[in-house]
């Protein structure tokens, strides 16, 4: 199974993200998720919902990423992709959204999430900006 896979349920497009064990915003899911996105603004949805699998929607930056140079498109790529979208997307949380995850979350139109889930931007406390 790929990290991100697109189908057309009735007229709704669902966006899935599949990258174990978290979710991780690696640069293939970025990637995914900005084509899937580009992709879907022809085709015959009427809305996007954005769903993770495994036990938790995306949380976090990818840290075998860190150090290295860094790859495009960008968090800041993807995120300006969602929010441009000319279809309503729609964030499904369960389990944890943080950092980009979170980010991610709210870039999208809506948001929607389990009782039991938890968001947050924890670099703040690190002294780092979202």
């Amino acid at each position: 199974m790929s990290i991100v896979s697109y189908k057309l349920v009735g007229d709704i497009g669902v966006i899935s993200l599949n990258n174990p064990p978290v979710n991780a915003l690696s640069q293939a899911l970025r990637l995914g998720v900005q084509q899937v996105i580009e992709t879907a603004q022809s085709d015959a949805s009427k809305a996007l919902v954005l769903i993770c699998e495994g036990r938790t929607f995306i949380a976090g930056a990818d840290i075998s990423e860190f150090g290295k140079p860094p790859l495009s498109p960008s968090l800041r790529d993807m995120l300006e992709t969602i929010e441009g979208s000319n279809k309503i997307i729609i964030a499904a949380i369960h389990g944890t959204a943080l950092g980009g995850g979170f980010e991610t979350a709210l870039a999208c139109h809506y948001r929607c999430a389990l009782s039991t889930a938890k968001v947050g931007l924890p670099e703040v406390k690190l002294g780092l900006l979202p």
